[in-house]
């Protein structure tokens, strides 16, 4: 049974939109005018073989939001703890879904689960939507027999990941806008009030003072067409570099410059290091070995240089090394993570260590991201305010002059 994606009329002449199962087209169509619905399109939720390939380069994968993720993962988890069979569990969550997107990766995982597929091999299929960290998981959790527990830990795992970004993103959301703020006030004072006030004095004879004229400089140079060159060749060189980091010897020099920086290098450090310890706790205490765990984990770093290490880090295990010793080698991770990796290893706790380590790591980098932030919003107002009374001065410096003259 496979699923396919409808569009349909319905009584009224609305168009709907929706995802059935079925044996075939003919079959969706038939049930979908015993519903009352008059079939517009009815397409297969998955392409042919012979145009599987080619279709991929054309169309990105499905992807889910963490959102959507975390919410699939938690109400997968209560339908199979609740002793549901895995078909059934994933149809419900099919229904339950309003997004037409989700219902489609659904049925097309739930499709390859009753072709006698695991869980895991469909959803290893859509790396879009489930990473390799979130198949391993499920395979472990298959494997062991609770996968109702590993669903309901991924669900936590996503929450707090999700918590974390929004946590971020509303302490930025202030420094930024102040930031656009005062850029859009400046710019509007140099392009349209301060010639207006400074045209009286670049018409006289008179000898301006040297702020003045730079002002005048500026605002001409903002005025003409050389600074829409300059923003131009500005957007042209970041779209560059961006393109330039794609490649992995540049993204790996780029990288290690990152982890040089006085203040950015601890916040990058730190955000990946318990990004990992956190990752390679969760597979873990799911029962994932140590190796494929550390080898996995090595794929949620951002930093290449870090991801490097880890993996050297995972080839030193492979050959019979001690993780913690391993990780002290690598000379990329705190060293409280890999004393507490040490503490773990040694008294056989390795996960529950490594998820103090990951939360402890969280909090000092939450706690250093906010003085950051805090820092941030008064520099901003401090910039902002030089640069309006520079101005002012500017415009005020030959009004003082010809009072003195008077």
């Amino acid at each position: 049974m496979a699923s396919f994606t409808y569009q349909a009329l319905d009584a009224e002449g609305k168009r709907v939109n929706g995802v059935m199962e079925g044996d075939g087209e003919r079959q969706v169509r038939a049930r979908l005018r015993a519903q009352k619905l008059k079939p517009l399109a009815v397409t297969s939720g998955k392409a042919p073989a012979a145009t599987a390939g080619l279709a991929s380069l054309f169309k990105r994968q499905q992807r889910l939001t963490i959102a959507e993720l975390s919410l699939v993962s938690r109400q997968l988890a209560s339908l199979i703890q609740s002793g549901l069979p895995l078909d059934e569990a994933l149809q419900i969550s099919v229904r339950q879904s309003r997004s037409i997107r989700v219902k489609t990766l659904l049925s097309q995982v739930r499709s390859r689960v009753l072709e006698g597929h695991t869980l895991a091999q469909a959803m290893g299929e859509h790396p879009a939507a489930f990473d390799r960290m979130y198949c391993a998981m499920v395979r472990a959790g298959e494997s062991a027999g609770f996968l109702g527990e590993v669903m309901e830990r991924l669900a936590e795992y996503t929450e707090s990941g999700q918590q974390s970004r929004q946590k971020l993103q509303m302490a930025l959301i202030y420094p930024f806008a102040l930031l656009g703020v005062s850029v859009l006030v400046v710019t509007l004072l140099m392009t349209f009030v301060v010639p207006r006030l400074v045209s009286m004095f670049a018409s006289s004879n008179r000898e301006l003072p040297g702020l003045t004229r730079g002002l005048i400089a500026v605002s001409d140079f903002m005025s003409s067409g050389w600074a829409l060159l300059l923003l131009a060749l500005s957007v042209v060189a970041v779209a560059g570099f961006r393109w330039r980091l794609r490649q992995a010897g540049a993204r790996m020099r780029w990288h290690r410059f990152l982890l040089r920086v006085p203040v950015l290098s601890e916040i990058f450090r730190q955000t990946d290091s318990a990004r990992f310890a956190s990752t390679l706790a969760i597979l873990l205490s799911s029962g994932v070995p140590l190796l494929e765990s550390v080898r996995i984990a090595a794929q949620v770093l951002d930093n290449e240089v870090m991801r490097a290490a880890t993996e050297e880090l995972a080839m030193r295990v492979q050959e019979g090394g001690s993780f913690s010793k391993s990780m002290q080698q690598a000379d990329v991770f705190p060293p409280l993570l890999v004393q507490m990796a040490a503490n773990g290893e040694a008294n056989g706790t390795l996960a529950r260590q490594l998820a103090y380590a990951a939360n402890n790591q969280e909090r000092e980098l939450q706690m250093r991201l906010g003085t950051t932030m805090a820092l941030l919003e008064p520099l901003t107002i401090v910039l902002m305010g030089g640069l309006v009374t520079l101005i002012m001065l500017a415009v005020l410096l030959p009004i003082f002059d010809i009072n003195t003259l008077i």
